[in-house]
């Protein structure tokens, strides 16, 4: 009776011991698929070479060593035969020390000077000039602050993104309708669709284009939200399709890894900033003045958060 017992005991322990080796290595054949398919995409998102270090930085960051860094997003709406222009800027300096994120939008009227082209006008005006690299050294010039990063991100395309990530929500402040779409205020679900036409919307904004920001900003925390819950790792595949084809960087994998590893309690923490403006028309054209104290004030507080004053 004590044999057969025993005997049962081992068939069980045997069955377990299968079932768990099943699920281990299942488990392994997943995490590996996720990881080549990040892989894949990131390197289809890398642009190497394809702008300089800054001129303000004496070494490059150290994300091994937790160096806070920034990143400058740009929203471009791409056409065929046509460059577009970056109708969205923003800046993010992260900072590990205090896990943190300070996010600017730059409003795209800002008149600035436009570095590289010998002229003032409109700061997303530097895209059509130049690309990347004269946006980039712009926004360096306006904000006094090295740009580390930049993330070049397909307008058109990220519908494909909030799709991807199954819909996002967002809590909205102005009851309006864009594009065939109606957005009370209060709790709002959006898929792709209904994403871009939330974050374009302005002239029916009496907040006119910091509106747009602000709404533009809550759809890419959505975004980073959603894509980073549970939930989402059933949908990698496309979520990394939809990223590959419509998201452009300089960050490397093995940079986003060590992103990943050193700075991610930092992301659970963003601060949205904004740039006070008055608007004004110069030759007949609309454009945003920024006074020096609000130019200095802003500086101050994204050299502070970079620790460049240390």
């Amino acid at each position: 009776m004590r044999s057969q017992k025993t005997k049962k005991k081992r068939t069980w322990l045997k069955v377990t011991g299968i079932i768990l080796l099943v699920l281990v290595i299942g488990v392994g054949v997943y995490a590996y698929s996720v990881y080549s398919s990040l892989k894949t995409a990131v390197t289809t998102m890398h642009e190497p070479n394809a702008v300089k270090q800054s001129d303000k930085r004496q070494e490059p960051v150290a994300l091994t060593d937790k160096d806070p860094f920034s990143v400058l997003m740009l929203g471009v709406d791409e056409r065929a035969g046509d460059r577009g222009r970056s109708d969205t800027m923003i800046v993010l300096t992260v900072n590990p020390n205090n896990n943190s994120v300070k996010m600017l939008s730059i409003p795209r009227d800002t008149r600035t000077e436009i570095v590289g082209k010998g002229k003032v006008d409109k700061i997303n005006h530097a895209y059509a000039f130049g690309g990347v690299q004269m946006s980039i050294n712009t926004v360096e010039n306006f904000l006094d602050i090295p740009i580390d990063y930049y993330m070049k991100v397909n307008m058109e395309g990220f519908r494909d993104i909030v799709n991807a990530v199954g819909g996002i929500t967002v809590q909205n402040d102005l009851d309006f309708s864009n594009g065939g779409y109606h957005f009370p205020i209060g709790q709002v679900t959006l898929n792709g669709d209904k994403a871009l036409s939330y974050t374009r919307m302005r002239n029916d904004d009496p907040r006119g284009d910091f509106g747009r920001q602000s709404r533009q900003r809550q759809i890419i925390q959505a975004v980073i939200k959603e894509g980073a819950s549970v939930s989402s790792l059933t949908n990698y595949s496309d979520i990394f399709n939809a990223l590959g084809k419509n998201v452009k960087t300089n960050l490397t994998f093995d940079q986003m890894i060590d992103i990943q590893k050193n700075y991610k309690s930092a992301g659970s923490n963003i601060t949205q900033m904004e740039i006070k403006e008055t608007g004004t028309k110069i030759g007949g054209i609309y454009y945003g003045l920024v006074s020096d104290a609000e130019k200095q004030r802003v500086q101050n507080e994204l050299k502070a958060q970079l620790e460049l004053n240390k």
